[in-house]
This record gives structure tokens, sequence and C-alpha cells, in this order.
């Protein structure tokens, strides 16, 4: 009898609480929005990043996701209404930035960063923080750089027609690109022929015959289920990091006081590393269905890679001289790049002993 009086008034007690939390209106509402679904791991990123905010504001901060179209379709409408403040945050790939902010393509640059490790200590550190006083000075100090996480691992080569080991196996063959040029210009550096084509269509232009190729991420690959297409040829040369830019709307951020702030700025740094991991898991299972379903898996040889690294070296300059801005971020990659990588051998070497 005492126990079940225990367990009601327990119960009754758990409900008002539940009831004065929801009374207590937030001091602030966020409004974040990704093109993607909930299987993505932009997605992971905001279940992280809502979670820690709201916990560590104690409720003062909240979050609404709205994953899918609902409040816009593409980059360009989606970065307007950051501008707006129709929308608070927002994430872009380089692609889906680079018609306002064109030299975020320099993360598209191929073969600057070697691995996970060079790539997230640079993401972490100042190169984050310059690409963000570039886009908050171009934007009249309407749009923030939050963070730079990863969506869908790395970009490799794959195709319908045969293994590529090195440059020259890509000779003629038809990669589907997006329609900026920086891809296309690398396709073409390596022998090959760039031919745009939109996302939803690209599973039927494999069939086809329209293009032979791409350039993806393993998830993306059997997310689609690419191998159905024919999509049966997959070298991991990892030539560029697929990273996810976070953006927010400044006046959102700086009308909050210090302390909150800090707690948004702690709450994207979560997120970032959940967009680090999430591809890493997600990938284990995705290679080994891609395997399983008879793909041919091949990774370069070091000679190899830095063969494809000379081949595409007049990338660069096309960047440099035909992306406004292009110079200054170029120069802000690479110094970045070669601090991590002896910060990251240090550690490494430190590691050995």
């Amino acid at each position: 009898m005492l126990r079940n009086f225990i367990k009601t008034a327990a119960v009754a007690t758990s409900l008002v609480a539940a009831s004065a939390v929801a009374a207590t209106a937030a001091d602030y509402t966020l409004r974040a929005t990704a093109n993607s679904n909930e299987n993505d791991e932009d997605y992971d990123g905001l279940i992280v990043f809502k979670n820690y905010v709201e916990a560590a504001s104690n409720g003062a901060i909240e979050v609404e996701l709205f994953i899918g179209t609902q409040l816009c379709s593409n980059g360009a409408e989606c970065l307007q209404g950051v501008a707006d403040g129709t929308i608070d945050i927002f994430i872009s790939t380089s692609s889906g930035a680079s018609g306002i902010f064109p030299y975020v393509q320099v993360l598209d640059l191929p073969y600057l960063m070697a691995d996970d490790r060079i790539a997230e200590h640079v993401l972490t550190g100042d190169f984050t923080r310059k690409m963000r006083e570039m886009a908050l000075e171009d934007s009249g100090g309407a749009i923030r750089l939050m963070t730079i996480g990863n969506t869908g691992g790395w970009r490799n080569f794959a195709n319908t027609q045969r293994r590529i080991a090195e440059p020259a196996d890509m000779e003629g063959l038809k990669i589907r690109t997006v329609v900026a040029d920086l891809p296309q210009e690398l396709v073409r550096a390596l022998g090959a022929s760039p031919t745009p084509i939109p996302w939803p269509e690209l599973f039927t232009s494999f069939q086809t015959g329209v293009v032979e190729g791409s350039k993806n991420g393993i998830t993306d690959i059997m997310g689609m289920k690419f191998p159905d297409a024919g999509l049966q040829y997959l070298t991991l040369d990892g030539h560029a990091y697929m990273g996810a830019m976070w953006w927010m709307n400044n006046a959102k951020f700086m009308e909050m006081p210090e302390d909150m702030r800090r707690v948004v700025v702690d709450g994207f740094y979560a997120l970032q590393q959940a967009t680090f991991a999430s591809p890493k898991r997600k990938s284990i299972q995705a290679y080994e269905d891609f395997v399983a379903g008879g793909g041919d898996l091949y990774v370069p040889t070091p000679e190899q890679k830095a063969a494809f690294k000379e081949a595409a070296t007049p990338v660069y300059d096309w960047f440099q001289s035909n992306v406004a801005r292009g110079d200054e971020i170029f120069v802000a990659l690479t110094e970045a790049v070669a601090a991590a990588e002896a910060d990251v051998n240090a550690s490494r070497d430190a590691d050995l002993n």
C-alpha cells in the first residue's frame, strides 16, 4: 500500500516538474535546418548540438530542428535565410556555399590533407577562424561560420569500367561532377571528361552510360545503391575531405550574453566531434557491403598517391588565379596543413617509443 502511494506520488511529482519546465519559455530559440535526412551525419551532429545546448543552458536556449527542405531548398536560399534571420543555423557543403563565398571551395582542392588526423587538426584550429573572418567581411557581418565538420568522409573516384590505380587510368572516363568549376578542373587535370549531372539523375546516368564515374564518399555510394547501376570500381585516393560548414546568423549569436554564447560555441564543438566520428562508423558497413556485392576496392600505394597529387597540381594555380580571395585562403590552408602535419607526426613519433 505504502509502496503504491510512494510510486503514485513520485509520478505526480514528475508530472508537475515536467509541466513547470514546459511552462517556462526559453530565452532564446534557434531554428536549425539541414537539407538532408535523419540517416545523415548532419542530423547526428544536430542531435548532439541540441542536446548539449539545451542541457548546458538549463533550458534558456531551445533548438528547433527542421530536417529536409521545410525552411529552404538549396544553399543559396538557405544562406539568404541565415542572413535575413529567418533561419538561425544552416549546414552547407562547399558547393552549397560557393555561390556566396567562392573561396570555401578550398576544401575541395585535392590531396592537400592526408588523413583524418590532419584534417581534424586543421579544422579545429585557426584556419576555420580565418574563414569565419572572411565570411563575416563578405556578408557585411550577417553570416558567421561556427565550425567545419564532416559529411560523408572522403571523396574517392569510383567508376563502372575499370580499376583506377594511377592517373593514366582516368584517361577518357566520363566523370560526374557538380556544376562548379573546381571539380571540373580537377577531372580534366587527371585526363578524364567532367560531366555535370544533377544528383537525383546520377543512378540512371550510370545505367545508360551518360557518365562512367563519380567522386563520392562510400556512404553516399551505398546509400544511393550505385553498385546496382554498375558502379563496381572504387579507388581510395581520398582526394578531398568532405567538409561541412555550419553557419549561424551573426546578430542572433551576438545578441546572447557571453555565457550563452559560450554554450553555443561548445555545442558546435560537440557537433563537430560527432560529425568527425559518424562517417568513420557508417563507412565500415558500407565498405563491407560494397565488397560483398562484388565491388573492386583499391588502395593506391604511396607512390601512386603522389602521382595523383602531381597530376592535380595545376588545379592549385587555377584556384588561386580564378577564385575571389583564393590566394588568401589557399595560403591559410597550406600553412595550417603544414603545422598540423608537424604536430600530428610529432605525436605519432612520441607514441612509438
